[in-house]
């Protein structure tokens, strides 16, 4: 059985412009603010005040207004007498502390100050609204690796714990936004980790990624386990390169029920050779998303020189693991991801049906203008595809199959001609 989540409406005439930068990363890193707004992680007018003084393309004028707005919240928030506006305010200070640090170079000092200043907001926003978390330290390595549980309300043990890593990017505190406080309003406990490559292990320890995914994930399952009962079941979702990340480390650990993969990454190296060969172009070299990309393997992925970003990432893919597989997947992608191309969401339930036939074929649909990231759906969205009866982790005992979804949206679509968004990445895909 297969899922096609159709929300792509087109209305006659003249339309809205969904495109707030032409370039990609500029656009596609202010969405991803945006997407924090359900639940308290930024405030609309405040982000298109932001934007408004950024020049495109510019890094300093990026983390000055991003940092500008995260210090007006915080003091903001020092000022309330009010629990719950305060509360709120050092959450979006939060999210726009870790936002101004994005387009940094990874050797600027001001990374640092917008990481401690990110993760003590995040802390004393959680602290003025009463979230019920508990902070712990895994030893791995050569440090520590980060992680949060948060306890759901009443009767959450007799549900599934859900388990949450990001990617390439991503940091403790956000996942806070992309999936906990949904999960919250709907009974489940949720358990967030960083692993190597990742937020404080990359920045404190050093540590950089690994494609043995399998290592980190099951420290953190064996310490959260050493002092928690275990779960009914066991939910591992993984965001962005997670979708990597998630099904590599359920391929070597039965403890998983269920697997999902946010977007689905069946082999990274391919977007690496996407990278490669639009660095090795002077007319797109120095296109912001390269420039990132390129800066960002080397701090966090160990790239020793820009030419072999491919070798880097050859061995992070699913091709020879897939198959091991044992449990329920979910693939969700964007049909117009920068990153990832929808058809590894295909390559991906195509490997894993070699081990059980339970799992059906996936349909792409044939309609052109979709979201150019999964995981940027908000977790409304995703909670509204994996609350459908066909995807339900109740499949077994039901006789039911689970789906694989291409989730549709127009969130982040342009209205603007294809040239004029400026991504080599998309153009290279499309």
């Amino acid at each position: 059985m297969t899922t096609s989540i159709e929300l792509d409406n087109e209305a006659p005439g003249h339309t809205g412009n969904c495109r707030f930068f032409a370039d990609q990363t500029y656009h596609f890193q202010t969405l991803r603010v945006f997407s924090d707004i359900p639940f308290g992680g930024a405030d609309t007018s405040e982000v298109l005040a932001t934007i408004s003084k950024i020049h495109e393309g510019d890094a300093v004028s990026w983390y000055a207004a991003w940092s500008a707005m995260a210090q007006r919240n915080a003091a903001r928030a020092e000022a309330c007498l009010d629990r719950i506006s305060c509360g709120m305010a050092w959450l979006r200070a939060h999210s726009y502390w870790r936002t101004a640090e994005f387009l940094l170079e990874p050797g600027d000092p001001r990374r640092l100050l917008a990481w401690k200043e990110q993760v003590d907001a995040f802390d004393n926003g959680l602290a003025a609204l009463d979230v019920a978390h508990h902070r712990f330290d895994v030893p791995y390595g050569t440090g520590n690796l980060r992680a949060i549980f948060y306890p759901g309300p009443a009767g959450w043990e007799t549900k599934p714990l859900i388990v949450l890593v990001g990617g390439y990017d991503s940091t403790l505190e956000e996942l806070y936004f992309v999936l906990v406080k949904a999960a919250y309003l709907r009974g489940f406990g949720v358990l967030t980790y960083e692993g190597p490559g990742q937020g404080a292990a990359l920045r404190q320890f050093g540590m950089t990624f690994t494609h043995e995914w399998e290592h980190p994930n099951g420290a953190v399952l064996d310490a959260y386990l050493a002092s928690h009962p275990a779960p009914p079941k066991l939910i591992l979702i993984g965001m962005s390169m997670g979708g990597y990340l998630a099904p590599r480390a359920a391929a070597f650990d039965d403890r998983i029920d269920g697997v999902v993969a946010y977007d689905a990454v069946y082999d990274i190296g391919e977007s690496a050779r996407i990278i490669a060969n639009a660095r090795a172009d002077p007319a797109t070299a120095l296109a912001p998303e390269i420039v990132w990309a390129i800066d960002n393997a080397k701090w966090a992925m160990g790239l020793t020189a820009p030419e072999a970003l491919v070798e880097t990432f050859e061995p992070y893919t699913m091709a020879p693991i897939a198959s091991r597989i044992s449990c329920d997947v979910l693939a969700l992608a964007g049909i117009d991801d920068h990153f990832f191309p929808a058809t590894q969401a295909e390559q991906l339930v195509t490997a894993c049906r070699r081990r059980s036939a339970r799992l059906p074929s996936m349909r792409k649909t044939t309609r052109k203008k979709a979201s150019p990231r999964c995981y940027r759906h908000s977790a409304i969205t995703v909670w509204q595809c994996c609350s459908c009866g066909s995807c339900c982790w109740k499949s077994r005992e039901a006789g039911l199959k689970p789906c694989f979804p291409y989730m549709r949206t127009t969130q982040g679509r342009s209205r603007r001609p294809a040239s004029a968004c400026s991504s080599p990445m998309r153009q290279a895909l499309s």
